[in-house]
């Protein structure tokens, strides 16, 4: 997508307004490059659609000023539309104009108010962020997303959000107590101070507008729980006397105004909470079984279809659930997940009792479960969480997409209107996957499609027609959970010509100039948005391997996980910098590769700004694992490198991060005289734009008390099966042989015997800073020595995890079969698992507590298991350790040590690493890179594992 419409002003004119805002006191960020652009192009939805430009408020202030500014009569004609956390699956927020960017900036707290259950916020606040500072009250925001990790306050406003526990909290709407609104003019009304004198003819004509049109509306519309909202007629105005004009914003999609404050009701977190899991034979009965367990008055009814079912169990989601219910192989089995709260846990338990009973003898049912405690419920709802991910994985060209996917009906009526909509799926011989909240009437289906060829486009067109008649049949409506967006073309069909007459007076009293999401939901003189109306976003790869990930993006956006204990995505995290995202990045390479493609006269201009967006990428690679579509960044920029640096020169600094890794193993050979020349080497590498590079270790590989052999002689000095190849890497060899002695002294005491192992130059800093020619050299190398170390039938382990998860990611790129290379975790674990004698220690639990350890960011994600294994191996040797999960430290391989990247990584080691390391006498840390941030960012030092392991079971 270069550019996806005409522009709706000379590019002049944004550059002027640009100007004004800065002159006007505007004192957020404003961006226009490519890169920005692309980022904001796309939502979670099928559309592409791309702005001019991309304003980030600092404060409601700056709202005021955007707002001032663009009411000056040169800059009439620009749009303006709210975004939030971009996770809207309707092309809610994308639009031509300025894009106001809320999640940036405006992400604060504004008052707590504990004794009256309230809360005033910013509309750029993420759910979870909010519900995670106030936690403390017991108190909470009750309505619940999926996306709840990246959604802001703000979309939920603008799309009436809602989600499992709505049939008892509501939807966003019946959680919000009242806003301030930014209107066209600049000026600010508050729905909870007496409105100005400047706002009586406005308000004057949405009373009237409401009257006109509120019988009208209540007669067309179903009186269900997921309840028609937008442009409420009948709750803004609910008596003669009374007009609570807020409400008219709520599911109204940014079109009335911008949102600077918003005051949430909260609610008591329920004390006990307990999850049960049906699982059944076929889709149909879990879908009848909705209507008798509703019986039971849960919270949450939710259900999940085979194919999810199938996608869950293959990416191992549903490991905790026995195995007769989990499926194996080609068993179809339909979930209902149905969650209990309350504040008797003898009254839960009952009710659990009286449910698995009862749903023991409900048709199609081959049985059920219990969660064992939260941490249970919590994997189990995850999967929940994670069904539209799942859905989003490829599947050749077609596959899963949103846009018929919310409707609600009356759950008397849910098993007809399935059945009437797999009818119309299969009439175009479509495959769908199918999962929801039955307890509400509300199932989100997902159809297959090929949005790149013409034919489905005119298939995306039929169906949506269809559904959205049968949807009335069943006296439903058509968005009953995630907006409306472009879909809102079906808005006047759906209201009536009455109401509908009277929410265009409503837009015109809010909105005169028609500028805010202009052709969305209501229109005046504009054009409306039809649902084909708009570009499709581009699905498929232009036949070119290497590049064909950045168009997997489907904008799930689950890499905008604002947790600080989740890896994904530590630039992002450190910035809110939409670019600076794994979405965002995909964005910026699938429009440079199209650009490429057609030799576009922008492309030198797209190519610096994909250059710039690319290059704050830490290189974790935490999106390829947790990314539900496995869109791996760092391959992109490996592979985008490659191809910019064909015609751009190179900066020194890349051949100097790799001659780090290059030149380690001559290092390591004359390691005394090299630690001599440190001081001089740093002044050198600090000119090419590298600092506090780690120290040459003082003791080499052969000085570690263990032998030493070249991979070649593997073979012949294996010894007994109680060899294990310890395999080094150019970083620990180098800089830290004692995690190396730590895991061979460690593997000693537990009676096996390591054999450390030397192998050809690493590759690592090659493919980061994407010499792929090299790179595949180097790894092949590599491959080709693992291959002669596997042959001697010993297991391998490496110390490092970046080194052994190379071997799982981008040596793949190279061979795909490339020997296991176990990390240390793993190789204990299997061993403890198949029963090896292991000694134990003694109690000697220390005064200070027991250590704190923490795993390489890549590693968790990778491998996420890592924590639960090492808790494990430490309990069976009676050591104690505290597991804990932290996100990325900062460092990143040489990411830390580059001194443009200095701001970003003291920032994520604030955010994550230091609240975990406060106070802590003893740190452990599997990676390399983790430990060395630790000692350079704080007062502390931290260890391997293994050293823990070593020093307990020689104390015992």
């Amino acid at each position: 997508m270069l550019r996806s419409s005409s522009p709706t002003a000379a590019p002049s004119s944004f550059a002027a307004f640009a100007a004004a805002l800065a002159q006007a006191g505007f004192a957020g960020d404003i961006a226009s490059d490519h890169a920005a652009r692309a980022a904001m192009a796309t939502d979670n939805s099928v559309y592409q659609l791309e702005p001019d430009i991309i304003v980030a408020p600092k404060n409601a202030a700056d709202v005021e000023i955007l707002m001032a500014v663009a009411d000056r009569a040169e800059f009439h004609q620009l749009p303006m539309t709210a975004r939030g956390g971009g996770t809207g699956t309707n092309g809610q927020s994308l639009n031509r104009g300025v894009v106001v960017n809320f999640q940036r900036f405006m992400t604060n707290i504004v008052e707590l108010n504990e004794a009256e259950g309230w809360v005033e916020v910013e509309p750029g606040i993420v759910l979870d962020e909010l519900n995670g500072l106030i936690a403390h009250t017991g108190l909470f925001f009750a309505p619940n997303t999926s996306t709840s990790n990246r959604c802001t306050i703000g979309g939920m406003l603008s799309t009436d959000a809602s989600g499992k526990g709505s049939r008892v909290h509501g939807k966003t709407s019946d959680n919000v107590l009242g806003l301030d609104l930014v209107t066209s003019g600049g000026r600010t009304i508050r729905s909870l101070e007496p409105a100005p004198d400047w706002a009586a003819p406005m308000l004057s004509a949405i009373a009237e507008a409401c009257d006109a049109g509120r019988q009208s509306l209540m007669e067309n519309t179903p009186r269900i729980s997921r309840r028609f909202t937008g442009y409420d007629l009948e709750r803004a105005r609910p008596a003669a006397d009374r007009l609570e004009w807020w409400r008219l914003l709520l599911g109204a999609e940014g079109t009335l105004g911008l949102v600077t404050k918003i005051r949430l009701k909260l609610v008591p977190l329920p004390k006990h909470k307990r999850l049960v899991v049906v699982a059944f034979d076929n889709f149909a009965d879990a879908l009848a079984a909705g209507e008798p367990i509703l019986a039971h008055a849960p919270l949450a009814i939710e259900i999940m279809d085979d194919w999810v079912q199938r996608l869950a169990r293959d990416a191992g989601l549903m490991d905790s659930l026995p195995a007769n219910i989990r499926g194996e192989a080609e068993a179809r089995i339909s979930y209902l997940f149905v969650e209990f709260v309350g504040e008797d846990a003898d009254a839960l338990a009952r009710s659990v009792a009286r449910l698995t009973g009862d749903a023991e003898r409900l048709p199609g049912v081959i049985g059920t479960y219990c969660a064992r405690d939260e941490a249970d419920s919590a994997r189990l709802w995850s999967t929940r969480a994670a069904a539209v991910g799942l859905l989003g994985k490829r599947e050749g060209a077609r596959r899963p997409v949103a846009f018929v996917e919310d409707c609600v009906v009356p759950v008397e009526n849910l098993v007809a209107f399935v059945d009437g909509f797999d009818a119309i799926l299969k009439s175009h011989g479509l495959r769908y996957g199918i999962y929801g909240h039955i307890d509400v009437g509300c199932l989100h289906v997902r159809p297959a499609l090929d949005l790149d060829d013409r034919a489905d486009q005119t298939v995306f067109k039929a169906i949506s027609d269809a559904v959205y008649a049968l949807c009335n049949t069943h006296g439903g409506i058509f968005w009953g959970e995630h907006g409306k967006g472009i879909r809102g073309a079906y808005l006047p069909d759906y209201v009536g010509p009455v109401a509908y007459a009277a929410f265009q007076r409503i837009k015109r009293a809010f909105d005169p100039l028609e500028r805010f999401n202009p052709g969305k939901l209501v229109t005046l003189d504009r054009h409306r948005i039809g649902i084909v109306d708009l570009p499709f976003r581009q699905g498929n790869a232009p036949g070119d391997p290497g590049f064909e990930k950045a168009f997997y993006c489907n904008g799930n956006a689950s890499c905008l996980n604002y947790s600080k204990t989740v890896p994904i995505c530590p630039s992002f995290k450190a910035t809110r910098d939409l670019r600076q995202s794994p979405k965002g990045r995909a964005d910026a390479v699938r429009q440079w590769r199209q650009a490429k493609t057609a030799n576009a006269p922008e492309l030198a201009a797209i190519g610096r700004d994909t250059y710039a967006a690319l290059d704050s990428c830490l290189g974790c690679n935490a999106c390829g694992s947790a990314c539900p579509a496995h869109v791996s960044v760092p391959a992109l920029k490996s592979q985008f490198l490659d191809a910019y640096h064909a015609n751009h020169r190179r900066p020194l600094r890349d051949y100097a991060a790799v001659a780090v890794e290059a030149m380690a193993p001559a290092l390591a050979a004359i390691r005394p005289l090299a630690r001599w020349l440190m001081p001089m080497a740093g002044h050198i590498a600090a000119r090419l734009g590298l600092v506090d590079l780690p120290a040459i270790s003082r003791h080499g590989l052969r000085q570690l008390g263990h032998p030493v052999v070249h991979y070649t002689k593997a073979h012949e000095a294996c010894g007994d099966a109680k060899t294990v190849l310890v395999l080094e890497d150019a970083f620990t060899a180098t800089f830290d042989t004692a995690a190396i002695q730590a895991v061979c002294d460690g593997l000693a005491a537990l009676g096996y015997r390591p054999l450390i192992v030397t192998l050809p130059p690493g590759s690592k800093a090659t493919h980061v800073k994407g010499m792929r020619k090299r790179f595949a050299r180097l790894a092949g190398r590599q491959i080709a020595a693992l291959a002669e170390l596997e042959k001697t039938g010993r297991p391998m382990l490496g110390v490092d995890p970046a080194f052994v998860l190379m071997t799982r990611s981008e040596f793949r790129e190279v061979m795909s079969r490339v020997p296991s290379v176990l990390l240390v975790q793993e190789f204990l674990h299997q061993r403890l698992t198949a029963g090896d004698p292991w000694p134990t220690a003694a109690d000697h639990a220390a005064s200070a507590g027991p250590p704190k350890l923490m795993v390489h960011c890549t590693e968790a994600s990778a491998a996420p298991q890592a924590l639960k294994q090492w808790r494990e191996v430490f309990d069976a040797l009676g050591l104690p350790v505290r597991p804990t999960q932290t996100g990325c430290c900062g460092m990143s391989g040489l990411f830390g040590h580059e001194r443009r990247q200095q701001a970003v990584s003291q920032t994520l080691f604030t955010a994550s690493w230091a609240p975990a390391l406060a106070g802590e006498a003893q740190v452990l840390a599997t990676g390399f890179s983790c430990r060395c941030q630790v000692e350079r960012m704080s007062s502390t030092s931290a260890a391997h594992p293994m050293a823990a392991i070593t020093a307990g079971l020689k104390a015992g």
